[in-house]
């Protein structure tokens, strides 16, 4: 019954011990009990946490030379869409962006690479999984600067653009493709829109 008894003593002294060192006003601490603010109509800066998604690319001469295929458009606009490769036409499944300059190829959201790959017909590949079930595939690309598992952030250069013998005729560019829930989708339909809103 003694042990029981120092021991609620002893707990309640630690308590108070500790309440007087958290809350005792020479820690020189202030608490507020009032509005914050004396004038009311200012902005108070916040971290911004909807994301939108950005272009493959910041230079803005760079421009759209072969759109991607969409079975819903005018039949012009499809026409413009296909390659023609070694005797075989195909819908294109991106976007290709080009420019007479090389260019810089950045990520389009935060991520982690998930391959780089050199392929004879499309060139050198990175892929990156991003939040929200999106992947972004970057092709025809050359001077690649990040590897499998690398952590990349939005705007983070990867590579520069480049030459894939399966468009010869576009000359320097990028081809651009987004996965959405593992369909491929229009990246034109989704620049400039928020993770929030997919």
């Amino acid at each position: 019954m003694a042990c029981v008894s120092l021991f609620l003593v002893s707990m309640y002294f630690a308590q108070k011990y500790a309440g007087d060192l958290l809350f005792n006003k020479k820690n020189n601490l202030d608490y507020v009990d009032g509005e914050i603010l004396e004038d009311g109509n200012r902005d108070i800066p916040v971290v911004n946490t909807n994301t939108s998604i950005i272009r493959p690319y910041l230079d803005e001469n760079v421009k759209l030379v072969k759109p991607f295929y969409n079975y819903e458009d005018e039949e012009s606009n499809q026409e413009n869409a296909i390659i023609y490769y070694e005797g075989t036409y195909m819908q294109n499944s991106g976007s290709d962006y080009g420019y007479e300059n090389v260019f810089d190829v950045v990520s389009i959201l935060d991520g982690t690479v998930i391959s780089v790959e050199k392929n004879d017909i499309v060139g050198t590949t990175v892929s990156i999984r991003h939040s929200n079930d999106l992947i972004s595939v970057y092709q025809s690309l050359s001077d690649v600067i990040v590897k499998k598992d690398d952590k990349v952030i939005q705007g983070q250069i990867i590579a520069k653009s480049g030459n894939a013998n399966i468009n010869k005729d576009l000359g320097n560019h990028l081809h651009f493709e987004l996965y959405y829930k593992g369909a491929i989708v229009n990246p034109e339909e989704y620049y400039d829109k928020s993770v929030d809103e997919l």
